[in-house]
């Protein structure tokens, strides 16, 4: 079975809202992310998000609590690896450990403190996105009806983010946010949950030229399972991925190409595909088109290097 490095889940804010839940709850409609359906996807990496949804106090403290739960009912499992650095993702992979990354998804509730920042850096961010879907004291996000770009305090952002090897994450940011991040950065950056927007015209989707810049700066772009990113259909299937992914293979990015779930950020399922159990059924219906080395690096080898080339090495 392929192995699969996942960009993006939401299990920390679950398990913010429920005390109760950890990754071995079974309880159908808890968590779409549990230790047993990890194994079943043969999931080696996932990436823990920390999101501060805007009816919570937009407070460091309330991003600190989520990194304290990533630390006390995610890294506590046995057999499971915090990835720091390069060399932690190698070790991991060498041994058969899952992996475990922590990202920030917004980060309003820092409010511009940059003791937050570097607190959260060492308790292992290494993935950032600089907004949710509106606007917040960095940068506009990708449904702010204004449009807006990176304000001065985002572009410093930008730079301490730099300095400290967190890697940027383009999901969630406003299309001129983007170009301007494109023009700033000196490091490759990336979007952990995005689809194509020419297959479905919605703001949280990539435009073709937006998709060719993630691949002319090597970044890779994880392909979301969220229905409403993939099709204006009732019924979302998992053919509805694959045209996605086609149209990012026709622009050239087969080897930028991976995959950011979002469970337990939504509602709703793609049929067959509603919790990591579902991967093998995506390899399957992948390899009906794509050799076996494409899918291999659809699902995990170009996540794979994409981090190893860009988180710090030790």
């Amino acid at each position: 079975m392929m192995k699969v490095i996942d960009l993006h889940c939401d299990v920390l804010y679950k398990m913010q809202k429920d005390p109760k839940l950890t990754l071995h709850t079974e309880e159908e409609g808890k968590l779409d992310v549990t230790r047993a359906r990890l194994a079943e996807g043969n999931v080696n990496a996932q990436v823990f998000a920390i999101y501060v949804p805007e009816d919570e106090p937009m407070e460091p403290q309330t991003a600190l609590h989520q990194a304290e739960l990533f630390w006390s009912k995610v890294l506590t499992e046995p057999g499971v690896k915090l990835i720091r650095t390069a060399g932690d993702l190698e070790e991991a992979e060498r041994t058969g450990a899952l992996g475990a990354l922590l990202s920030l998804e917004g980060v309003d509730s820092l409010r511009g403190q940059w003791w937050s920042l570097r607190l959260l850096h060492r308790l292992g961010v290494r993935l950032l996105g600089m907004t949710w879907n509106h606007a917040n004291w960095a940068a506009d996000g990708a449904m702010e009806p204004r449009g807006g770009g990176l304000t001065a305090a985002g572009r410093k952002l930008v730079r301490e983010c730099e300095k400290l090897g967190i890697l940027i994450d383009v999901s969630h940011l406003s299309e001129k946010g983007f170009w301007e991040l494109r023009e700033l950065a000196s490091r490759p950056f990336f979007a952990s949950h995005s689809n194509a927007r020419a297959i479905l015209n919605h703001p949280r989707n990539l435009t073709d030229d937006q998709i060719r810049a993630l691949i002319q700066v090597n970044g890779i772009l994880g392909i979301t399972f969220v229905p409403y990113f993939l099709s204006g259909s009732d019924t979302v299937r998992i053919d509805d991925v694959l045209r996605h992914v086609e149209h990012i293979c026709e622009l050239g990015g087969a080897g930028h190409l991976a995959f950011g779930s979002d469970f337990d950020g939504t509602d709703s399922h793609v049929s067959g595909l509603s919790h990591p159990g579902g991967y093998p059924a995506l390899a399957e219906a992948l390899l009906k088109r794509y050799p076996e080395s494409v899918v291999s690096g659809f699902l995990s080898g170009n996540a794979s290097r994409f981090l190893r080339d860009n988180l710090p090495k030790r």
